[in-house]
C-alpha cells in the first residue's frame, strides 16, 4: 500500500511540475503599428539579392542534371 501511494505521489508530482514548465509568457509586441514610426516587422531585411542568387543556382543545377541525363541516354 505504501509503494502504491509513493508511485501515485511521484506521478502526481511529475505531472504538476511538467505542466508548470510548459506555461510561457505571451509573445512580444511586433511593433510597426500605424503612425508608430517603427520599422516593418522583420526588420526590413532585403531578400531580393538572395532570391536572385537562389534562382540562378537552381537554373545551373537543373541544366547540369539535364545534361547528365542526356549523356546517359546516348
Amino acid at each position: 500500500m505504501k509503494t502504491n501511494m509513493r508511485i501515485l505521489l511521484l506521478i502526481f508530482a511529475f505531472l504538476v511540475f511538467n505542466t508548470l514548465s510548459v506555461l510561457a509568457d505571451a509573445p512580444p509586441d511586433p511593433g510597426g503599428g500605424p503612425g508608430g514610426g517603427d520599422g516593418p516587422v522583420g526588420g526590413g531585411s532585403p531578400i531580393g539579392g538572395s532570391a536572385i542568387v537562389f534562382l540562378i543556382m537552381s537554373l545551373i543545377y537543373g541544366i547540369r542534371k539535364s545534361i547528365i541525363r542526356v549523356k546517359q541516354c546516348h
